[in-house]
């Protein structure tokens, strides 16, 4: 089993910037994908960024420029960095990991509200 904190979040005026953290602790699998989701009210969970233990990483587009995903892999830590937010950014932001295997473990973060203000 793997456990997630995460932490990070908080409220910020438009163009501000904030830096999401989780750390990850327990069995955890060498090859594995780690990265973050958001859910704003009344809409679907939705992928923000995620990246692998190699590095390689993939951006939902409306963040693509404005946020960056890095890991500490010797802390099994992942980061996201939030440049230039925007109102529509809005959202519980929740850590995500997920085992490259078959029928790797699946874990999720308890969430950490971000509140962009106009």
């Amino acid at each position: 089993q793997v456990q997630l904190v995460d932490s990070g979040g908080g409220l910020v005026q438009a163009g501000g910037s904030l830096r999401l953290s989780c750390a990850a602790s327990g069995s955890i699998f060498s090859r594995n994908t780690m990265g973050w989701y958001r859910q704003a009210p009344g809409k679907q969970r939705e992928l923000v960024a995620v990246i692998t233990n190699g590095g390689s990483t993939n951006y939902a587009d409306s963040v693509k420029g404005r946020f960056t995903i890095s890991r500490d892999n010797a802390k099994y830590t992942v980061y996201l960095q939030m440049n230039s937010l925007k109102p529509e950014d809005t959202a519980v932001y929740y850590c995500n990991y997920q085992e490259m295997r078959a029928w790797g473990s699946n874990a999720w973060g308890q969430g950490t509200q971000v509140t962009v203000s106009s």
